[in-house]
């Protein structure tokens, strides 16, 4: 039995606070499922065949920069922009993302929606299986969409490029987590995307995303997050950049971050796909 979520519609919120919400007029709720070209799944397939009632996609391969080469990039603030619009979700709207494994991807548009400077976005704790086993139901109706205006408000130090992130490691001025599974942080794994070295960011510390998780895919407390992060020899009084293997679960550690009351922490957007293919960049085998 896990311990009930201490609902804050800025971080995180439970089934129960959802339903109790759902039908409020400022309400808007995403479907941001992605997955894993190896899990064998396809999420927006899955959000046409069941999802929570009023619940939009958020494509997070298509609504990010397609300029880079790297995996669903930060898109353009006027990208950004422009598809929320056409969602039909503007400034005032408080903002719900879920996703099919609990937590796995919806953490990425919740940073996301923080980078742009929209600060009333949380996770569902438990994503849409939570939803499903509280008894809560699911539609196959699209939503109703008109359009709206959004404000973007850019917040730059939440996001940090190769640059920045290898003057860190350098200097040890920050601590950097790594989110990956702890075979690949040590480089006892091969990367799943081909051309990548293995191995992780020199000095940076291992905090695997589930790890963060309770067994039903909700989010531990905070107490018991800032252990296992305590744990994992991260130093919390340092400022924080988070990374992973392409900046999904990166932003899990960043909400867990943020649940704990620490909030000076940024998102290394090209994470390991970017780290990983430059032979000129350092990097370190072994456990931290």
């Amino acid at each position: 039995m896990t311990a009930p979520t201490s609902d804050d519609p800025k971080t995180l919120v439970s089934a129960a606070w959802l339903a109790t919400h759902l039908n409020d007029p400022n309400m808007r709720i995403f479907d941001a499922s992605w997955y894993l070209p190896d899990a064998g799944r396809d999420g927006r397939a899955e959000y046409e065949k069941a999802h929570i009632p009023g619940a939009r996609y958020f494509d997070i391969d298509e609504i990010s920069d397609h300029r880079s080469e790297l995996p669903h990039m930060a898109p353009p603030i006027e990208k950004f922009m422009s598809r929320m619009r056409t969602m039909g979700v503007g400034d005032g709207h408080q903002v719900v993302v879920y996703d099919g494994m609990g937590m796995f991807s919806a953490a990425r548009v919740w940073w996301l929606f923080r980078l742009m400077g929209q600060p009333n976005v949380a996770v569902l704790d438990g994503g849409l299986p939570k939803w499903i086993a509280e008894g809560n139901a699911t539609t196959t109706a699209p939503p109703v969409i008109r359009d709206r205006h959004m404000t973007v408000d850019y917040q730059k130090d939440m996001v940090r490029d190769v640059t920045q992130v290898a003057r860190a490691a350098k200097l040890g001025d920050y601590t950097i987590i790594d989110a990956r599974a702890p075979a690949r942080f040590r480089g006892d794994a091969p990367e799943p995307r081909e051309g990548l070295r293995s191995g992780h960011i020199p000095g940076s510390r291992n905090v695997f995303f589930q790890d963060l998780l309770n067994d039903d895919g909700t989010m531990k407390p905070p107490a018991a997050l800032r252990a296992v992060f305590t744990d994992a020899g991260v130093d919390l009084d340092k400022p924080a950049i988070t990374t992973c293997g392409s900046g999904v679960t990166a932003a899990v550690l960043s909400l867990a971050l943020e649940r704990i009351g620490k909030t000076d922490h940024s998102l290394y957007d090209g994470s390991w796909s970017e780290w990983g293919m430059y032979a000129d960049l350092p990097i370190e085998t072994g456990a931290a």
